[in-house]
């Protein structure tokens, strides 16, 4: 985890920002977890493991700090809760995110990462002038555990 602590120091000060224990304990927190999409209490459950003297209310504010600066990105699946990811900011240059499949019935999200909207996007530039840096996309459906397999046979 050196590379990574070193990785997030180096983040931070490049923003301008003191390297704080609780910063780089929040980074690492949704670093660690690359396949979920945490909540800022999942986050703070994480943290206080190894910093016990947090408080929720810094992991809030530590969360909001990060996602203006794109170190992490801010998620939202229509489930009444804000979740959080690892940001488009430690990444160079720009990049799509990757899209979200969302079960409607269980709720499960699976992440995403062929960008199919390449050619729509040339299209807009083509006809409109305008240039998509970024776009976000939830596709809502079954996933395989609650029918999405069976969906497909009956198509056949």
């Amino acid at each position: 985890m050196e590379v990574e602590e070193d990785r997030f120091k180096q983040l931070l000060k490049d923003r301008g920002l003191k390297v704080t224990r609780q910063r780089l304990a929040v980074l690492e927190a949704i670093d660690s977890c690359p396949k979920e999409h945490l909540t800022a209490e999942e986050v703070f459950e994480l943290v206080k493991v190894d910093c016990p003297e947090i408080g929720l209310a810094t992991v809030y504010r530590t969360i909001q700090l990060l996602n203006e600066l794109h170190l992490i990105d801010r998620v939202n699946f229509d489930d009444g809760f804000v979740r959080y990811e690892m940001g488009s900011a430690l990444e160079s240059g720009l990049r799509h995110r990757h899209h979200h499949l969302i079960c409607i019935k269980c709720g499960k999200v699976i992440s995403f990462q062929d960008d199919l909207l390449e050619g729509l996007e040339g299209k807009i530039a083509e006809t409109t002038g305008f240039r998509v840096v970024n776009h976000e996309v939830k596709l809502y459906g079954f996933c395989m555990e609650c029918g999405g397999d069976l969906i497909e046979e009956k198509r056949e």
